[in-house]
């Protein structure tokens, strides 16, 4: 299982471990974006590790990147490796764009609590938990390499010059056209897509999306067969660790330690991810030897960046 890397490149870089990648920047031109299989959730990463996870997410990501349409620009140049992503690099915006077509997960504990308005609509009165909601709603985070993301309205976001107005209603449109994309794909494959995270970043005066698309990681999935005729509301995706981790107490409060991950916490994480994997791509998940080794990694990425240096 891969846990991290520590390349050392015979170019001028930069290093960055994110929660689950490892990041390293290439002469300010490039990223190279090494997916691990740690996990995280509530803004904690656990030290248990989920086996080929880094090498599913990737492969899924660059499914996808691959496959949107042209009016999606991304950052995304090239997979040499079935762990990593090279890209172009960008100056990241700070705020990640949640878009929920589902009351769902943190959107759903706020509702509990009684917030009505999301963005720019207020909720009606009685919905439960995964209901439909009326549209599509963004419900914006600030973006923190330590500790945890912070709700932020979108009138806070160009108020504060965290992004420009302009840039903001760019990458609104962007947010909700992604979403309903990914949400008719997926339901041509069975699948419900409740909500997808998206990050953005901009390069050459032009706007482009980032990290990662319709992952288990970065969104939340229901079977549509079980969703709407049997009303089983299973998450196959990432929320299913965050329920039961809530199920333990847990929600990265403060300085409270994380509950260990049983073994079959593990492996029915890696069962869902793998299921998403299958049933979204309709190919079947071959684990990659490579994907365990960081010398072959290595190579692998030492290798595309002589082609394009």
């Amino acid at each position: 299982m891969l846990r991290q890397t520590d390349f050392q490149f015979p170019y001028p870089f930069e290093y960055y471990q994110g929660k689950v990648r490892d990041v390293y920047n290439i002469e300010e031109l490039y990223w190279v974006m090494v997916a691990t299989d740690r996990i995280s959730a509530f803004d904690v990463t656990f030290p248990e590790l989920i086996p080929t996870k880094g090498q599913l997410l990737n492969q899924l990501s660059t499914f996808f990147f691959q496959k949107l349409p042209s009016t999606f620009p991304t950052h995304f140049i090239a997979a040499p490796h079935p762990n990593v992503t090279i890209a172009h690099k960008c100056i990241p915006y700070p705020v990640e764009v949640i878009v929920r077509g589902y009351l769902c997960g943190h959107a759903y504990r706020l509702y509990q609590q009684g917030q009505r308005v999301f963005g720019n609509i207020t909720l009606p009165e009685g919905l439960q938990e995964n209901d439909l909601l009326p549209e599509p709603i963004l419900t914006p985070t600030t973006k923190s390499r330590i500790g945890h993301d912070i709700d932020i309205t979108e009138q806070e976001i160009t108020k504060s010059g965290l992004v420009p107005a302009e840039e903001w209603m760019q990458i609104r449109h962007m947010s909700l056209a992604l979403y309903n994309w990914g949400k008719e794909y997926a339901l041509s494959k069975g699948l419900i897509l409740a909500d997808t995270k998206f990050e953005f970043g901009y390069r050459d005066d032009n706007i482009y999306l980032i990290d990662e698309i319709f992952t288990p990681d970065s969104s939340r999935f229901f079977r549509a067969k079980d969703f709407i005729e049997e009303n089983k509301q299973e998450h196959y995706s990432k929320e299913f660790l965050r329920q039961w981790l809530l199920s333990q107490g847990f929600q990265g409060q403060g300085e409270q330690p994380p509950p260990s991950l049983p073994q079959t916490v593990i492996q029915t994480i890696k069962d869902r991810y793998t299921y998403v994997f299958e049933t979204l791509t309709g190919e079947k998940f071959i684990v990659q030897e490579s994907s365990l080794l960081t010398e072959e990694i290595y190579h692998a990425i030492i290798a595309y960046l002589q082609e394009i240096l």
